[in-house]
């Protein structure tokens, strides 16, 4: 098999797998409920694959990618406050980044997808998949949330 066709395979895979599996968002029991339907008048059609199923937006997309405003950043799902733009750096990755979250702001989950483990980032109030958390950020936690813009609404201080 040529390099591009696995790739391109793997790509298309990985792709299935984002959109298509049962969605941690629309399984817990949160304080914040609503049916898909009700998701779905709420949100865009790219808001609701990233919060409810658990999709990616495009890197470079999101305009909170460059913004260092001083602020909160908050749950586009439920308007919990989440981030606070003093942990918000640029990661480089073309995804708002933070080293960390709120206190008990988000809870998380494996995430098996794409022939690895990684952490996923929800929103702990109503289970929006807010992105994913990796061990390669900056101090004083090491950590980088690296989050899908769509799930957030920044709030100016």
């Amino acid at each position: 098999m040529k390099r591009r066709h696995f790739l391109s395979a793997t790509a298309a895979f990985a792709l299935i797998g984002t959109t298509c599996s049962p969605a941690f968002a629309n399984t817990g029991n949160f304080e914040v409920t609503r049916t898909p339907a009700e998701w779905r008048a709420r949100l865009s059609a790219l808001q609701y694959r990233v919060m409810r199923r658990e999709g990616t937006e495009a890197p470079f997309s999101s305009p909170y990618d460059k913004n260092y405003a001083d602020g909160t950043y908050i749950c586009r799902g439920c308007q919990l406050p989440l981030y606070s733009s003093s942990a918000k750096y640029d990661s480089g990755t073309g995804w708002p980044s933070f080293y960390q979250s709120l206190p008990g702001a988000i809870a998380t989950k494996a995430d098996n997808t794409l022939f690895t483990t990684r952490t996923e980032a929800h929103c702990r109030r109503c289970g929006s998949h807010l992105g994913h958390i990796f061990d390669d950020g900056p101090e004083p936690t090491g950590m980088r949330h690296c989050l899908n813009g769509v799930s957030l609404i920044f709030v100016a201080a």
